[in-house]
């Protein structure tokens, strides 16, 4: 057994005072159940999960090569142990490029990285009117199209606008084959989204944001999310969503969990950047198109973790939504849950909630000083 770790560790079952032993996986925790509230000690959590990664440190899943690489190393350093690569709608090519990059980061982590699970493919089956800050390279979805990406790349998450063409049955198709449908970038009415889920949908793409609005004689897709999802992702930087609606979710969304939606720009000083083919603008801590539609977001997950309790949330409701809520979206049951057998993930917060320490599989991973700083040994 090569790592020891004590203090308030956060079990399945609640809080422990003690230690935990791991290698790549736990092989126990001891402690006595406690309320952290009444000692001093560290927050020991689930390392984070995110479900909705684009950039960072100046890199872009989109730049394919090593860039990926790049980005799982910057997003580790802030807490994320395991995450998904996510595209843009891109023109073929470059869509293709991207995968290659993303399949070989799955196969292989390297030292110092994020666990890359796979990839969410956000687009190109979007509708058009509702692109966000994505290009407009739109297709229709074909299964033949999705069996052919998946053999580059696992498709963790594919995110779909269930009112185009064709795309409502396909979403019951890739359902029946295990894959992860997301509803997203969608101009759909309510019904839409009920049906899309009926047919086998597992949630919605970044909640709120590029889908038609809740109003109360229109509730549109919003509206779907809100009385029928039990899975939701959400960008918690408190720009893209206001405070009072992600109160909302919490109430009505069972299992909402959080994502960065994260862009090359983070960890990165003000300038420009590029999210996929478009060039973003990284300015008083959001990222906008030149028309100043927002682009993504420059959050990390310790930082989410950080907002979701200054709106009220008990910090192991708050790990939950960063971490195991994401892991059971995508069926995995050795990660996200600090239990004997699981993936040894972890994050050490101290009392304030700022990473002292992380770990990935096992391997303790260098923390960055400061926001565009040197890095350092965890602890030193």
């Amino acid at each position: 057994m090569h790592g020891k770790l004590t203090g308030n560790v956060l079990t399945p079952h609640g809080w422990v005072s003690g230690t935990m032993y791991f290698n790549d996986r736990i092989a126990e925790v001891n402690g006595l159940t406690v309320n952290p509230d009444h000692n001093a000690d560290d927050y020991i959590l689930p390392g984070f999960i995110d479900l909705h990664v684009h950039g960072g440190g100046g890199k872009d899943i989109m730049d394919a090569g090593d860039a990926v690489y790049a980005i799982a190393k910057i997003h580790a350093q802030h807490g994320t142990t395991s995450m998904l690569a996510t595209t843009m709608t891109s023109p073929p090519g470059d869509l293709e490029q991207a995968l290659k990059a993303i399949g070989h980061a799955c196969w292989e982590r390297k030292p110092g990285t994020a666990r890359v699970l796979g990839t969410h493919l956000e687009g190109p089956y979007i509708n058009p009117d509702k692109l966000g800050a994505q290009p407009d390279y739109v297709q229709e979805a074909t299964l033949a199209e999705v069996e052919r990406l998946s053999a580059l790349a696992p498709l963790k998450l594919i995110t779909v606008a269930p009112e185009m063409s064709g795309h409502l049955e396909l979403v019951r198709v890739l359902s029946n084959a295990g894959m992860r449908v997301q509803i997203g970038h969608t101009s759909g009415t309510y019904e839409d989204g009920v049906q899309a889920l009926q047919h086998g949908a597992s949630g919605f793409t970044h909640l709120f944001n590029a889908m038609s609005s809740f109003h109360h004689r229109e509730p549109g897709m919003a509206g779907a999310a809100l009385a029928h999802a039990q899975y939701s992702e959400l960008i918690p930087d408190l720009l893209h969503v206001h405070p009072g609606a992600i109160k909302t979710a919490l109430r009505a969304i069972p299992h909402l969990y959080c994502v960065t939606d994260s862009t090359a720009a983070t960890g990165m000083p003000d300038g420009e950047y590029m999210l996929g083919r478009q060039i973003v603008h990284k300015c008083m801590g959001g990222v906008r198109l030149a028309d100043g539609t927002l682009a993504g977001s420059t959050l990390t997950m310790d930082q989410a973790l950080r907002n979701l309790v200054s709106l009220g949330l008990e910090i192991e409701d708050a790990s939950r939504r960063v971490s195991t809520y994401a892991a059971d979206h995508l069926g995995l049951h050795d990660r996200g849950r600090l239990i004997q057998g699981s993936f040894a993930d972890v994050v050490v917060l101290d009392r304030q909630l700022n990473l002292k320490a992380v770990y990935v599989e096992g391997e303790q991973i260098g923390l960055t000083d400061m926001q565009f700083g040197a890095t350092r040994l965890n602890g030193q």
